[in-house]
């Protein structure tokens, strides 16, 4: 009952109207005693009284009480963000239970429940126990299928489906991600284009552009992760894998990932570092590491979508159109952590641990990590 807000709200819409208590009172029934202890917040009104007195104001019973089924766009952003920053400086189960009551008081806004379900799968990994991160998983599931049920947005529906397979992947859960996402699989006919021509036609040639450079960019990005997925499955024997990975590495130079997108580029790096660990190419995996390293240690901090000097409109279409805007759904410093603790946690590089040249890598990315903490 405290974030019941009617009697600021009766009180501000009172003055607006200029309307004595009195007045108010004789319109609704009461004394003028009743209306003082409802603006007071001593008692609130009969639930009977609600649409009655919304009705006299001109607003929704929503309105008159205060209730905010919905966040804004911005109020999401800095919520999210300040909630990534709580991740990782907070208890991992105390920020999770500020997020489940967050989510019940706006459980109508779906833009919001995707960023908590998001925020849930990136941060699950600080869980202090595998039971708990796997509970995270299983919640942020419930809410990406409550985002498909209850959203209009299209966009935002495509999105949620494609999160709940990703967690229910991570969930060992993989005959149900073919059920879910088998019938999903048709012929893709881009929208952009079309968008890009209806906004030409109408006279703004720098949306149509913008369309068409937001397009690019998304299925660039796609596409690396498709490649990264295929060459997992490739068998040397054919080249198949060989071949993968020089046009992934291809993509990355020709659209220039190391500015674009860093943090992309360094999950290419690391893939296909742990693919040739996987085949015993110890030289070619350090050669991917080294890449990696030399990638983590620039000057790319802070981590941020954006565009370049090709993408010169990207960076308008990320702020307008993406939830967190050009913000990663991980706090920097948490981001800078797991790029430097990358190479001692990953099991398949164990047997590299004994190698210098392994060993420089892992002190180079713990002395750069170090420098930016202090």
């Amino acid at each position: 009952m405290k974030e019941l807000k009617i009697g600021r709200v009766l009180t501000e819409h009172r003055h607006q109207r200029n309307i004595t208590q009195d007045e108010l009172a004789e319109y609704m029934g009461v004394s003028k005693a009743s209306v003082s202890k409802w603006e007071t917040g001593a008692t609130y009104p009969d639930i009977t009284l609600l649409p009655r007195l919304a009705a006299f104001f001109g607003i929704s019973v929503d309105e008159l009480i205060g209730y905010e089924p919905q966040m804004t766009r911005t109020d999401i952003r800095t919520l999210c963000s300040q909630l990534s920053r709580d991740f990782a400086t907070k208890p991992f189960e105390e920020v999770m239970a500020r997020c489940r009551e967050i989510s019940k008081k706006y459980f109508s806004c779906t833009p919001l429940l995707f960023q908590i379900g998001s925020l849930y799968v990136n941060h699950c990994m600080l869980a202090e126990t595998p039971q708990q991160s796997l509970s995270a998983l299983e919640e942020a599931v419930e809410l990406f299928i409550r985002v498909k049920e209850e959203s209009d947005n299209v966009s935002l529906t495509d999105q949620a489906l494609n999160m709940e397979a990703f967690c229910l992947l991570r969930l060992g859960r993989g005959a149900e991600v073919i059920d879910l996402l088998a019938d999903c699989i048709t012929l893709r006919i881009a929208p952009e284009p079309l968008l890009a021509e209806a906004f030409q036609m109408t006279g703004n040639t720098v949306m149509a552009k913008q369309t068409l450079q937001a397009g690019i960019y998304q299925i660039v990005m796609e596409l690396l992760n498709l490649l990264a997925s295929y060459t997992a499955l490739c068998q040397e024997e054919d080249g198949a894998f060989e071949e993968s990975c020089r046009r992934i590495l291809a993509i990355a130079d020709i659209f220039q990932l190391k500015s674009l997108h860093p943090s992309i580029l360094l999950t290419v790096y690391f893939s296909i570092a742990q693919e040739y660990m996987k085949r015993s190419h110890k030289e070619k995996c350090l050669d991917m590491l080294e890449k990696y390293t030399e990638l983590a240690a620039s000057d790319i901090y802070p981590l941020r979508l954006k565009g370049d000097s090709y993408f010169t409109l990207l960076d308008d279409w990320l702020e307008e159109y993406l939830p967190l805007g050009n913000s990663l759904p991980r706090e920097e410093s948490l981001v800078r952590r797991k790029i430097a603790d990358a190479l001692t946690e990953s099991p398949i590089f164990v047997s590299l641990s004994d190698n210098i040249r392994f060993q420089n890598l892992v002190r180079r990315l713990k002395d750069h990590e170090r420098e930016f903490s202090i």
